[in-house]
């Protein structure tokens, strides 16, 4: 039997944290989660959405991360587990492709107030909203006399 060398100037691993509950509110906004170490977060739909693990959102390096906007009514449609290490969170605009393992879940909780006041500020350097982009509907064409409705006077219509 072989030992492994063991660094003692490396940093200890970081430990491993376990939910004992993971919950989604009625309103389907928040998730409530909650660790063995009495760790205890309500986790805005909206924060989950725009911190997203996915590649959509943090890219593939940090200088891809991407400022998502426009979320501030999201809603989590539905919590799967992930084997014994994550959740995959599918929100109402579709986004599910992030998967949030346990200690990223812990940090967001423990983190909140920091990285929240962070993508507020990168929205406004960005001059983005939390609110989402209203298409107006457009305006009906007003009826034609030209023979056709395309208005071309083809006789399509």
């Amino acid at each position: 039997m072989t030992q492994q060398a063991v660094d003692p100037h490396a940093a200890p691993a970081a430990p491993e944290r376990w939910p004992t509950e993971i919950r989604l509110s009625g309103d389907k906004r928040t998730l409530n989660v909650a660790f063995e170490d009495g760790g205890r977060f309500a986790l805005p739909a909206e924060y989950l959405r725009v911190s997203s693990p996915s590649a959509e959102v943090q890219g593939h390096s940090p200088s891809e991360r991407k400022v998502v906007g426009g979320k501030r009514d999201v809603a989590i449609l539905k919590v799967e587990p992930i084997g014994n290490y994550a959740v995959k969170l599918t929100f109402d605009d579709m986004h599910d492709t992030g998967l949030f393992g346990w200690g990223y879940l812990y940090d967001l909780g423990r983190e909140y107030r920091n990285r929240w006041a962070t993508y507020l500020s990168e929205l406004e350097d960005r001059g983005l909203s939390r609110d989402p982009v209203r298409r107006s509907a457009k305006p009906a064409a007003p009826p034609s006399d030209t023979g056709g409705s395309c208005g071309s006077g083809c006789g399509c219509h």
